[in-house]
């Protein structure tokens, strides 16, 4: 595979990623607002993460990737999130903070930013740009997993890609 260039890179960015990225983060905050504050704990099995580690999980990653495109590096900081915020309400909006502030550093970012080789772990050398989908795939795949748990401790599932059955119950009570 060649090179990518700073053209290449720009292009992927404002005509593929950035619409598509400002979307998702909403999706990603919806469900995140949708964990009950009393059932963070809540595992649909003792291997998994607890709801609320899955909420920092998703938190942090979701940054992490697109902080990593606007520095060239990754940050290993195990610690992103503060330990203050800890309800799903307060990493919500810690998340959308930060998000978007992100987001728009990422769209100052020159072609050339874009481009760089970015290391992730000693196990992918990339140009930085390709780290957006990654860490997107990363992300939706985390969400899912969250937005399963829901229904299971008692909370309403979000409209992600079209109108959830909870939506659609709220919409036609308030028709009523």
């Amino acid at each position: 595979m060649s090179e990518m260039t700073a053209d290449q890179a720009m292009f992927l960015l404002q005509s593929v990623y950035l619409g598509t990225l400002k979307n998702e983060s909403g999706i990603t905050k919806r469900i995140l607002e949708a964990v009950p504050a009393g059932k963070c704990e809540y595992k649909p099995d003792p291997v998994s993460k607890s709801a609320i580690e899955l909420a920092r999980h998703i938190t942090a990653a979701d940054n992490r990737f697109v902080e990593a495109v606007i520095n060239g590096v990754f940050d290993t900081n195990p610690a992103m999130i503060p330990e203050n915020v800890k309800t799903p309400a307060e990493i919500a909006a810690w998340y959308e903070g930060r998000y978007t502030k992100n987001f728009e550093a990422l769209t100052k970012v020159s072609g050339d930013q874009l481009a760089k080789i970015v290391d992730f772990r000693g196990m992918f050398q990339w140009p930085a740009v390709r780290f957006l989908v990654f860490g997107l795939h990363h992300t939706i795949h985390h969400r899912g997993q969250l937005s399963a748990y829901l229904r299971s401790m008692g909370a309403k599932v979000p409209s992600i890609y079209g109108e959830s059955y909870d939506a659609a119950e709220a919409r036609k009570a308030a028709q009523a």
